[in-house]
């Protein structure tokens, strides 16, 4: 018998974290049962970016491609899941990476301490493990083709958010971001990530589950 899916997704919640000056999530209940409504409607306002989310390349790329045009290939499959303790706590470097062993064409999720610290916050972590411009180009010259990361950005907060973005969707590599890792060990795994279908969108959130 093969071993259950786990849920690595956040759950998205009314007023939960943000990226700072992302629109606020709002989730409200328009229509309810108890109230005499015939049926219970609920209302989403958020970005496109909130809690667990997928990243296009228009995200940072002015022709980059959008949400609807990602190849399936990208996001069901195997998977490999690292966990990364940085040698110099704030990012994931170079020689972080050159630890593993990379593969052409590798689904990567890098698993660090955000996803048990960052997520566990009330309030936005500007510390999370985030990944360095020269990693990220790391990972292009060793041609994988997802990258998932276990906080709401592959760039720090202040730190390479554009360069590192720009490098890695450049090249064409798709983003996973806001995974919560806590309770997956480092390995091989199937990974199903299925982004929202949002025509022109530059990312779109995203149900993610392994096994």
């Amino acid at each position: 018998m093969k071993r259950p899916w786990k849920d690595v997704s956040v759950s998205l919640r009314d007023g939960m974290v943000t990226w700072p000056g992302d629109p606020e999530c709002h989730i409200k209940r328009v229509n309810r049962m108890e109230d005499g409504a015939v049926c219970n409607l609920t209302h989403l306002s958020m970005s496109a970016h909130t809690g667990t989310h997928m990243d296009a390349p228009r995200h940072f790329i002015a022709d980059g491609i959008t949400m609807e045009q990602m190849p399936f290939e990208a996001v069901i499959g195997r998977c490999r899941v690292f966990e990364i303790e940085c040698e110099d706590q704030m990012q994931i470097t170079v020689d972080d990476l050159k630890k593993l062993k990379l593969s052409p064409r590798q689904r990567v999720l890098f698993k660090t301490r955000n996803s048990t610290r960052s997520w566990a916050m009330n309030e936005f972590d500007k510390d999370f493990i985030s990944i360095r411009a020269d990693a990220a180009q790391y990972l292009v010259d060793h041609e994988v083709m997802t990258v998932g990361v276990d906080y709401l950005s592959i760039g720090g907060h202040g730190k390479d958010v554009v360069e590192t973005h720009q490098i890695l969707l450049g090249a064409g590599i798709w983003v996973i971001e806001g995974l919560n890792l806590a309770e997956i060990k480092p390995g091989y795994y199937e990974l199903i990530c299925l982004p929202i279908k949002l025509e022109g969108a530059d990312g779109a959130p995203c149900r993610v589950v392994l096994r």
